[in-house]
């Protein structure tokens, strides 16, 4: 009697298909248990070259990967680098762009970009400084590509950051250069009474 429950056993797995009076005919129903199907590096016999794997059609573009603003994606035309951003800056922008900034630049540019991080407190070689005049003479679109492509001991960051948060970066780049460079001519002219007659 106490194998009773063995015996029942191929009764119960036979049951996990239901009454076959009840189920739509055969060739009317996928088996879900003897799929007809491909297994990787196998043979086809429908195919001439009997590969089972077949290459995507040619021109064939994966989700999302349409990539046809080259500006956008590359920071540059075939006419050189893109002088100015493709985004619209704001002030929630420039927030984004200092925050992926502080995340991803500033261990080795510190958070002014002067090139003192630190990673070259602690022996790394020091990066540019993002607000001397070589880079502040850079387009945008240059600085887009040395975040996304990397430059001598700079990484690449394509893999890291989004293009639209380099491009945020970038933006807040220039922040950083008119915070060391500015002169009162960057100041709107109802906001200048404001500065101390000392700063003029």
């Amino acid at each position: 009697m106490k194998f009773a429950p063995l015996a029942l056993l191929p009764l119960a797995l036979a049951a996990c298909r239901g009454d076959p009076a009840d189920q739509p005919p055969m060739h009317l129903i996928m088996d879900m248990r003897n799929q007809a199907k491909y297994r990787p590096e196998g043979e086809s016999a429908f195919f001439a070259d009997k590969r089972a794997m077949r290459a995507p059609v040619e021109g064939t573009i994966a989700q999302g990967q349409l990539f046809e603003d080259q500006a956008f994606y590359k920071g540059r035309t075939e006419q050189g680098f893109l002088l100015k951003s493709p985004q619209e800056v704001s002030e929630s922008s420039l927030r984004r762009g200092q925050e992926r900034f502080n995340i991803y630049c500033s261990p080795c540019h510190d958070r002014t970009g002067t090139g003192r991080g630190l990673t070259v407190q602690r022996g790394f070689p020091p990066p540019v400084d993002l607000n001397g005049e070589r880079v502040r003479n850079f387009a945008d679109g240059e600085i887009f590509n040395v975040i996304t492509r990397g430059v001598r001991n700079m990484p690449s960051y394509a893999a890291q950051i989004p293009e639209e948060d380099r491009w945020k970066i970038v933006a807040w780049v220039r922040v950083l250069q008119r915070s060391q460079h500015g002169s009162l001519a960057d100041v709107p002219p109802e906001q200048r009474e404001q500065i101390e007659p000392e700063a003029k």
